[in-house]
This record gives C-alpha cells, structure tokens and sequence, in this order.
C-alpha cells in the first residue's frame, strides 16, 4: 500500500510523524499548534531514507518507528530521539 507520509518540525523541537492527507503546508500549521516546518509528501521509503540521514539520533531507527507507524492505526505520532549523542 503506497502511504503519502509527512514529517513535522514544531517549535517545541518535537518531529512528528503524520499520515494525515494535507493539502498545503498551511493545513499542518492549522493541525499542529506549534508548527515550526513540514517536508513530503513522501512514501514510507523516501520518509525513512530522509530520516535516517538527517536524523541518526531516531532510537529506534527511522526504519523501525516508520514500520511500527505505518502497522498502526495511529495518525500523527511523535518520533522517539537519544537525546544524549
């Protein structure tokens, strides 16, 4: 199943993870109180890759929060980081 993903960046310096059908940017700025910057949409594949290279603190791994997501029923979630690299 092909999944449109979006990764959101909020001021309070969460990464958030939506699956949510957004039409523009403005649409996740109306969804996330404090939305800082968004990128995709983008397949679970271009989402993990761009995750992974941007992110190597993600613990678990971007692969594995992207799959346990997409399992889910969930539809926003936030991404787990060490905070301590």
């Amino acid at each position: 199943m092909l999944m449109d993903l979006h990764v959101i960046y909020t001021r309070s310096d969460r990464i958030l993870l939506s699956r949510r059908p957004y039409e523009s940017w403005r649409h996740i700025q109306d969804d996330v109180a404090d939305y800082m910057a968004s990128l995709g949409p983008w397949s679970s594949a271009e989402t993990i890759e761009y995750l992974s290279q941007e992110h190597p603190e993600l613990n678990p791994s971007a692969s594995h929060q992207v799959g346990t997501f997409l399992a889910s029923a969930e539809l926003l979630v936030e991404l787990r980081l060490e905070r301590n690299r």
